[in-house]
């Protein structure tokens, strides 16, 4: 199975009216990316693996951030590389906090290469797996953006450019660009624009939609399915629909005293077998600390110590959506000069132009967990303005009754596409 990633050839016909309505025509306009010489760009090995774990890294830092108690599902990977395209046209202080709060240490260019490698060209996986991800820049018409950037973009993401009217027509361009974040994600992320946030002062807004499906290598059995308790953070108890089976799963425990909080976890691979959901379990009431102390050398360790067990394995099922503006989290996590009249995105405007800041950086994400697999889509917006078997034997008795934290990734590279944390999953 190769992921996908799909360029601003797809889907551009099926906008046509739209864009026609809100200004899809002048300089530059859509089709109008120059492609940068990719063969001298390729990334190395090292710059995967270090883009991957960096990714992972700032998952972990928005998680502690904006954890909470509450249902809670962002996509990581989407959001890197929505603030990955912007990073490329900023300088100085700017581009610095921005590579920090990212964890990468690459140049602009080199960590956009990467990003973008990391999902690969598009593929739908005829083992029912598909796993989508598209990325977009739209700007003001008549907004001059500099040649090379726009270069880039194409050449790291395969980004489409589209124009339309911010300021004759705000309504009409934000419903162009939400419709197209809500096809890419198979209708899955609706309005990630909300109405009024992008209005005559938009000059650029970037976008990140990602969209994955997939069957479990081993599903659950429906008629095992049955109502169980589930424990709340408040200690309040609901009944859920509980999936149940028993089978031989990558499975670890550990922590205790200074360590942290006790926990178990356990793998379920995917059809394909390149991606898996990973839960992780704290011990009762202890999610919070949990949360707060899970870094990702925390994770790499949870993750590293899987290993193959007899599984007697519950599970509930759940789907809920969450999201919003990040801009508060991202300032605290270090990268608050985006946000200000100090933003340097000079790098990005064409020469005499003026540069844009950040005014917000939103993510509005979904998951749906039951019997067959899984379903996860997310869309990221970044508007600126201005062995043989051995005999069966039940070893672990892991039952999600309580709060629990999850994550879907990419199991030969590490990439994270979606991480979260189920605390009811009774709620939608």
């Amino acid at each position: 199975m190769r992921t996908k990633r799909t360029g601003w050839v797809a889907g551009l016909a099926a906008l046509a009216a739209l864009l026609a309505g809100c200004g899809s025509s002048g300089a530059p306009g859509a089709g109008e990316l120059r492609a940068a010489p990719v063969a001298e760009a390729v990334p190395t090995d090292s710059e995967l693996k270090g883009t991957a774990a960096g990714t992972e890294a700032f998952g972990l830092d928005l998680y502690r951030t904006v954890g909470g108690q509450r249902n809670m599902v962002l996509s990581p990977a989407g959001l890197a590389s929505a603030l990955g395209m912007a990073l490329p046209g900023a300088r100085g202080t700017t581009a610095r906090e921005m590579s920090t709060v990212l964890h990468t240490d690459l140049p602009a260019d080199r960590y956009a290469m990467a990003l973008g490698a990391l999902t690969g060209d598009q593929k739908s996986g005829g083992d029912g797996l598909v796993l989508k991800q598209s990325d977009t820049a739209w700007t003001q018409r008549g907004y001059p953006v500099s040649q090379d950037y726009l270069a880039l973009l194409a050449a790291a993401f395969h980004a489409g450019l589209y124009t339309a009217d911010f300021e004759k027509d705000p309504q009409g361009a934000t419903k162009a660009v939400n419709a197209l974040v809500e096809q890419q994600t198979g209708g899955r992320i609706k309005n990630l624009f909300d109405p009024g946030s992008l209005g005559p002062g938009t000059l650029l807004t970037l976008t990140d939609a990602l969209y994955f499906t997939a069957k479990w290598q081993q599903p659950f059995k429906p008629e095992d399915s049955a109502d169980q308790p589930f424990h709340r953070l408040d200690g309040s108890t609901d009944t859920v629909r509980m999936m149940n089976q028993t089978s031989r799963l990558g499975y670890a425990h550990g922590g205790g005293g200074s360590s942290g909080p006790s926990w178990q976890a356990v793998e379920l691979p995917y059809q394909g077998g390149n991606l898996a959901m990973d839960l992780v379990l704290p011990d009762s009431g202890e999610l919070e600390a949990f949360r707060k102390s899970l870094s990702g050398a925390a994770l790499d360790g949870m993750l590293g110590a899987l290993h193959d067990t007899e599984v007697e394995l519950a599970v509930p099922k759940f789907g809920f959506n969450s999201g919003g503006s990040l801009n508060e989290p991202l300032a605290a996590l270090g990268m608050g000069s985006a946000f200000g009249p100090s933003a340097d995105f000079s790098g990005l405007a064409a020469p005499g132009a003026k540069p844009p800041t950040i005014d917000q950086v939103v993510q509005k994400a979904m998951v749906l967990v039951d019997e067959k697999g899984t379903t996860a889509a997310a869309g990221s917006g970044v508007h600126m303005g201005a062995t043989a078997a051995a005999p069966p034997q039940v070893a672990v008795h892991l039952v999600l009754d309580r709060p629990f934290f999850f994550l879907i990734r990419n199991v030969q590279t590490g990439q994270p596409l979606f991480l979260g944390q189920v605390t009811d999953p009774a709620t939608n």
